[in-house]
């Protein structure tokens, strides 16, 4: 199954119920989300900078990425997020190998 990362940022009111409230959000969230679409949570941090918190999800595909990413936000306790599609190494190269065809018909402007 594909890797996405999503990182969220929360809300100034969810972070005060967090701190009314103590508990490893990233965690039960990120589990009963990612196994809702028939996933596996592969971890999940909180962090430092644009972001509080990252989830690294192994779900079916972008559209189940998609449904945990929309009622997340839904919820309203986050103010942005962002998602990424992760590659391994092996899937990289074979892009890399794809991309010569690409090369071959692409004019840049100029």
């Amino acid at each position: 199954m594909p890797l996405y990362m999503y990182q969220a940022a929360y809300t100034a009111e969810s972070w005060a119920a967090q701190v009314k409230s103590p508990q490893n959000r990233v965690e039960s969230v990120g589990r009963q989300a990612t196994e809702a679409v028939g996933g596996k949570m592969v971890g999940g941090w909180y962090c430092l900078g644009d972001y509080d918190v990252i989830l690294i999800a192994d779900v079916p595909n972008i559209e189940s990425m998609a449904a945990i990413a929309v009622a997340i936000a839904a919820g309203g306790a986050i103010k942005s997020s962002h998602t990424t599609a992760l590659m391994t190494g092996v899937d990289f190269v074979a892009a890399l190998k794809k991309s010569e065809a690409v090369v071959k018909g692409y004019k840049p402007a100029r």
